[in-house]
């Protein structure tokens, strides 16, 4: 579909705001327009990861064995135990595959570590599997450091096909598969790690915030996605899922992942159309419960509760955790399917 202009869109969505709203649609026309001066590419340098975007037992484990070597960094390895069980040790795939980094018998077998030197290699305990993940990562790179190209993408190629499928073929394989998953790696790489620099704007962010205008005053419903069944009624993530799928973007159905789908820009870097996250625990992503989207000037379009109405709301409270400015491709990227426990 055609994304509405910028400026059209914000003058359409002045028209629903009255009284002391009025100032909030000022800012968002502000913001929006200065947008342009915000684009630009990721500076270079060490990559880190996003405000909680690995649960913080985990995370130190992450941080460490991210630089084992040149081909992976720790959002890189984050984005694959996301990909692979969301953070699950006790996930488990019907082919077999075991724990938070998913290794099949026959490969803990030969690649898993004593990580935490406790002497034993427990496929269940992420002191163990999160090193050995990095470790193999390592391993297939090494096995594929001649081929020409990007050495990462090799790896998660060889990961994905088998090292000697990259080496026949001079890099990433003509298979839909694997380039599928080379592709959805490094868009997920990118909503974990802590962003360099300024952030592009969101191309659709005017249609998603448009959408989410004509349903102010729309009673909450909790597990609402807006059917005709539920009388058109959302929940908070329902609301968001339903305004980015109105510009063509497909979003998890749950907050907590919906956080995945794009990189993270800081508070004073937001810019409407971005999604707001709000936690109990600010140092863990997967304990996020509500999402608005930001409008400017402080202010966010949520469903927040039972008993209210979608509405404008303050984003600046106490649990406020962090910020996403969805892309089609971070959207693309996210599991749909996670393994079972």
């Amino acid at each position: 579909m055609t994304v509405r202009g910028a400026r059209g869109a914000w003058v359409l969505a002045g028209a629903v705001v009255s009284g002391g709203m009025g100032f909030v649609m000022l800012l968002v026309i502000g913001t929006y327009l200065v947008a342009g001066n915000l684009a630009g590419g990721r500076a270079g340098g060490a990559v880190g990861l996003a405000k909680g975007a690995v649960p913080a037992a985990y995370q130190p484990l992450v941080e460490k064995w991210g630089d084992l070597c040149p081909a992976i960094n720790p959002a890189l390895l984050a984005a694959q135990l996301y990909q692979e069980s969301g953070f699950n040790p006790r996930a488990q795939s019907p082919a077999a595959a075991q724990g938070i980094a998913q290794f099949i018998p026959g490969t803990w077998a030969s690649h898993g570590l004593d990580g935490d030197g406790d002497g034993d290699r427990d496929v269940w305990d992420p002191a163990d599997a999160i090193p050995s993940a990095a470790s193999y990562d390592c391993s297939l790179a090494k096995y594929v450091e001649d081929v020409p190209g990007d050495p990462t993408k090799n790896m998660l190629a060889a990961y994905n096909a088998g090292p000697y499928a990259v080496i026949k073929y001079g890099g990433v394989p003509p298979y839909r598969e694997t380039q599928n998953y080379v592709k959805i790696i490094t868009s997920l790489e990118e909503s974990f790690a802590r962003p360099v620099g300024r952030v592009d704007p969101s191309r659709q962010a005017a249609g998603a915030i448009h959408y989410a205008q004509q349903k102010l005053g729309t009673e909450y419903l909790w597990g609402g996605t807006g059917t005709a069944a539920q009388g058109g009624r959302f929940d908070c993530s329902g609301l968001t899922q339903a305004a980015y799928r109105s510009v063509d973007i497909e979003l998890p159905r749950v907050a907590n992942d919906q956080y995945n789908a794009g990189p993270h820009p800081s508070r004073d870097e937001l810019l409407p159309g971005d999604l707001v996250f709000f936690s109990d625990d600010l140092t863990n992503s997967r304990a996020i419960r509500h999402v608005g989207i930001y409008v400017g000037g402080g202010f966010m379009i949520d469903a927040p509760r039972t008993g209210a109405v979608i509405r404008f709301s303050p984003i600046d409270t106490k649990d406020y955790f962090g910020a996403t400015r969805v892309t089609q491709d971070g959207a693309e990227a996210l599991p749909t399917h996670a393994p079972s426990t």
